[in-house]
């Protein structure tokens, strides 16, 4: 069964974090709070981790649209080709946000997602979120949770959230409730910036 952690985004608690980033270390799945819907993450050098989100969300890893979380821009060329000017001057309005940004993907990326040309690329506005990237070292492969419900699209309730999860992941953190729009995706990876899904963030800052 999950531990339940009440971390506070406006001082996040370094104990608590410091427990969180042990369990993503030792290969456990962490819900956390982001600046958008609450998301489901492992540590991204992590092998058997990833596996487990693939076969929570039902889908197979290599095909499977995770974003990384990082937590600031300094992490990108670990992941990502060269941008140009333009394109970084678009993240560094945005970042942090909330948004999700598909750029292409260089060939450090990790073994499962080799095939991968383009990347998901976060830098949520939430300092829980990026304590824990910080203090990993590394960033986590994400992604959002979905509630069955056909009308609520996301749980917001952290403490809903660890009673659906409790049993298939390591860690629910409560960091008061979540927001019901998730981030508006936008795919820098071509010639033009294109808006894949609209969201909390503004589309007007491309």
């Amino acid at each position: 069964m999950a531990q339940f952690i009440k971390i506070y985004e406006t001082n996040p608690n370094e104990a608590a974090i410091d427990k969180v980033v042990k369990v993503l270390r030792d290969g456990g799945l962490v819900i956390y709070p982001t600046d958008t819907v609450y998301g489901l993450g492992c540590d991204i050098t992590n092998s058997r981790a990833l596996e487990r989100i693939a076969k929570i969300k039902g889908v197979k890893l290599e095909k499977a649209n995770f974003s990384f979380v990082c937590h600031d821009l300094s992490n990108l060329s670990d992941y990502v080709k060269q941008i140009d000017t333009s394109t970084f001057k678009i993240l560094k309005r945005a970042l942090p946000g909330p948004y999700t940004f598909i750029l292409p993907g260089n060939n450090n990326l990790p073994k499962e997602f080799k095939k991968k040309t383009t990347v998901g690329i976060r830098i949520p506005d939430n300092s829980i979120a990026l304590e824990i990237v910080r203090q990993l070292g590394n960033p986590i492969v994400s992604t959002s949770i979905h509630d069955d419900d056909e009308v609520i699209e996301y749980t917001t309730d952290p403490e809903l959230i660890f009673e659906k999860w409790q049993n298939l992941v390591d860690v629910v953190i409560d960091g008061g409730y979540g927001a019901n729009i998730g981030s508006t995706i936008i795919d820098l990876s071509g010639d033009e910036p294109i808006v894949v899904r609209e969201g909390k963030g503004n589309v007007d800052i491309i």
